[in-house]
């Protein structure tokens, strides 16, 4: 039986590449792209839904199907403000997560981070780590979180520090005490989570950087 999937943050380093893994994938009949600007191609599995996220609670007959990927997020910088990325970072994928759950969506695919912690003093692993925590009290049969570090892929909008990280950081973590911080491609996180969504076979999983490398 084919599955139909939903997928928030479909334009971002992981989401994209997730969103072209499911498309083409044999086990997914529709695929449900819920996205603030329109997707620039067609697919005919492909469902684009353009919505403004402010008002996602308005939408919530959009969020059916079998399996929630949840993509999203940002920078502070980006942002403009913490309070403004966490409305990014944790109240839109939490609404989403409630609406989903609600609709009888089984099963929720979270990218959230390596060192999320609810208890953190970094802003933004404390809102994935609340995050975490929040989600897995919803009605959800299945729970996949994922826990990359630092991203690498194309972006739509440039991010110096990254770029420089992108660089750097895979000399730097050759070194044994720094290999868990090695940064990971979009890519490797989408095939990993395509796959977690056919054969998961625990009530609750998380994907740490060494599971998501041996994709």
């Amino acid at each position: 039986m084919t599955k139909t999937a939903l997928i928030i943050g479909a334009t971002g380093v992981v989401g994209k590449e997730l969103l072209m893994r499911l498309l083409h994938s044999s086990e997914y009949s529709q695929v449900i792209a819920i996205t603030r600007r329109k997707l620039t191609f067609t697919h005919t599995k492909l469902v684009n839904h353009v919505i403004d996220f402010e008002y996602l609670t308005k939408h919530c007959e959009l969020f059916k199907g079998d399996v929630l990927f949840s993509c999203l997020g940002t920078t502070k910088k980006q942002a403009g403000s913490v309070s403004a990325q966490r409305k990014v970072d944790f109240d839109y994928q939490f609404i989403a997560a409630q609406m989903a759950a609600n609709n009888g969506v089984t099963h929720y695919c979270l990218v959230s981070s390596s060192g999320a912690n609810a208890h953190s003093a970094s802003a933004y692993l404390k809102m994935k780590g609340e995050l975490e925590q929040q989600v897995k009290l919803l009605g959800f049969v299945k729970i996949s979180i994922f826990q990359p570090s630092l991203l690498i892929g194309k972006r739509n909008d440039t991010r110096i520090a990254e770029q420089i990280g992108a660089v750097i950081l895979p000399l730097l973590t050759r070194l044994p005490f720094l290999k868990r911080y090695r940064p990971i491609t979009g890519e490797q996180v989408a095939q990993k989570m395509r796959a977690v969504s056919l054969n998961q076979q625990h009530t609750l999983s998380y994907y740490t950087l060494d599971d998501l490398f041996n994709a």
